[in-house]
């Protein structure tokens, strides 16, 4: 059974299809590009979840484990990945922002954790930049575990179809902002680079 004091939901926000799990003491998994599962993916050491919305707020609920869980009922996409908290303090983060205020998914403390990320509503707003309510929902939950690739677990969503579809280390491009001609799609690419320390 998970710790209810410890399972909690809040807004995240979102920007350029994504919002992060970090560790603040260092990275927390080698890449791993989207097209894997559609789902979870990892850059520049932090772990990112895909989103249909380009920018907005999604719900985000943790859910940690002291052992592996079941899958949640009722979700569209479920996708798993491993990493690793040197710090113990495994945080869901806005891509340019503060942590969220949620608990730490490392429940345990520092070490290896396996990540169940569950999505609902990717398809309703695909690339909005503005959206007027809170369309899509993120269940994450966490337990204890050693290395294991990453797994898709469910597909059902279109948008997860089109990010699998897309070639290696391809960014889904749906409209112009994220193309490098555009100063959305140039923005994006320093900061990419720059997370990975790349600053040439």
């Amino acid at each position: 059974m998970n710790d209810p004091a410890r399972t909690r939901t809040a807004l995240v926000g979102v920007e350029y299809h994504v919002f992060q799990i970090t560790d603040p003491q260092g990275p927390v998994a080698d890449d791993l590009d989207a097209n894997r599962t559609g789902l979870v993916s990892a850059t520049g050491g932090a772990i990112e979840v895909t989103t249909g919305i380009h920018t907005g707020d999604v719900h985000v609920t943790v859910e940690p484990h002291p052992q592996r869980p079941d899958p949640a009922r009722d979700w569209e996409e479920i996708a798993e990945i491993s990493c690793h908290s040197p710090s113990g303090e495994l945080l869901v983060t806005p891509f340019m922002d503060d942590p969220a205020e949620l608990p730490s998914l490392a429940s345990q403390g520092p070490g290896s954790y396996r990540l169940r990320v569950h999505a609902r509503g990717r398809d309703r707003a695909v690339d909005l930049t503005l959206v007027d309510e809170v369309v899509e929902a993120y269940l994450i939950q966490s337990w204890p575990a050693v290395h294991e690739d990453a797994a898709l677990v469910k597909a059902t969503d279109d948008y997860g179809a089109r990010v699998r579809a897309q070639p290696a280390d391809d960014t889904l491009v749906i409209d112009h902002e994220d193309s490098l001609g555009t100063q959305s799609g140039r923005e994006r690419d320093i900061l990419r680079r720059a997370q990975r320390g790349d600053y040439g």
